[in-house]
Formats: C-alpha cells, structure tokens, sequence
C-alpha cells in the first residue's frame, strides 16, 4: 500500500510539473519615451516611439534631399569659381592656402552629389543654373568685383563674399537636416557644416592681417 501511494504521488508531481509553463517575459513598453540628443549646442528633448521613428534617417531620399543636392552642386561650384582666383589675384599666403582647401573639400563633394543624383535617376544642374533664391550666392557683380581686384583688396572682397557664401551653405545644410530623410545626404550635410564653420572662423581670424 505504501509503495503504490508513493507511485500515484510521484506520477501527480509529474503531471503539475509538465503543465506549470514559464513566466512569460516582460515585453518592452510600447509608449515608453525616447531621449533625442541635441545638435551641437542643443539640449536633448523626449519624444515619443512615433516620433521617433520619423527621426531616423532612410535609404530613401525626399524632396528636401533631392533639393538639398541640386542647389548645393550650384552652391559649391561657385566657391570653386572663387577659389580660382586666389592664386594669381591673392597676396596673403594663409588666403591662398584656405582657397586651395576649398577645392580639395569642394571638388570631391560635388562629385558625390552629381554621382547620387544620377543613382536616383535625376540629372546635375547646369554650371551657371539660376541661383537667386540661394542663400549666399555672390552677384554676377560681386563675382565681376572679384575678379577684377588684386593683392590686398582681393584678399578682403574674398574673405567677405567667401564668408557669406559659407554663411549661406550652413543655412541650407540646417534645412535639409530638419526635412531630409536619406541617411547620406544628412552625412554631407553635417561634413559641410563642420568644414565651413571652421573655414569661416579661419577667415575671421585673417582679417585683421589683411
């Protein structure tokens, strides 16, 4: 009797034991939110798991991207133009310097953006499109000014239109990285303002020699 009460229990322990199932494990909250670091300058701000998947860049561009890269192709060959000038028309060393620093960033940008506008099927604008509404832009009678100065006078006129040119690259790179989505163009976008936040400050600190 003592044996097979010992069996019956045995086989009841068994039966608990394979119908108890695990706790399940505990999922993460949907709602939960997210912490947004700030740009350079900026707090970070808490958003929710909506918003933040629209935060997130894309493999896929949209119209801010594709506007983003065709005016900037104009913007860049411009400065291209500009920088040009500097070896014969320039006096100060450290000028022609950042104007040949200019064209080694510059060039190589402008053939990725004509090289990705071609990946999305759209063609490069022309050299001299129309750029009134950029910001930035010299005038075709500030670039006549340009070129016609020498020595020390051309040295100001392209610290002062560089500066502002590069002024204006900054506000563009700011709209396109609130609007863009493709995760490249946000990737220039941030080169372009790091480089010429610097060469802004680099021409800032030559002025008084000039």
């Amino acid at each position: 009797m003592r044996v097979a009460l010992i069996v019956v229990l045995a086989a009841l322990l068994s039966l608990s034991a394979c119908s108890s199932e695990p706790e399940p494990a505990p999922s993460p909250q949907a709602s939960a939110p997210i912490i947004v670091p700030g740009r350079p300058g900026e707090v970070a701000r808490t958003v929710g798991p909506s918003e933040a998947a629209t935060l997130v860049p894309t493999p896929s561009p949209n119209a801010a991207d594709v506007t983003y890269v065709q005016k900037m192709v104009v913007h860049h060959r411009q400065a291209l133009d500009m920088a040009a000038l500097a070896p014969t028309r320039g006096a100060h060393v450290r000028l022609k310097s950042l104007a040949s620093r200019i064209k080694d960033s510059q060039g190589p940008e402008i053939q990725f953006m004509i090289s990705w506008l071609q990946q999305q099927g759209l063609k490069a604008p022309e050299h001299h499109a129309e750029h009134d509404a950029m910001p930035g832009m010299a005038s075709p009678e500030q670039m006549e000014a340009l070129k016609a100065a020498s020595g020390r006078e051309f040295d100001r006129l392209f610290v002062q239109l560089m500066t502002a040119h590069h002024q204006g690259a900054l506000k563009m790179s700011e709209q396109v990285l609130t609007s863009g989505s493709h995760i490249r163009i946000e990737e220039l976008a941030n080169d372009v303002s790091a480089g010429q936040s610097a060469e802004i400050r680099r021409m800032q600190e030559m002025l008084p020699e000039l």
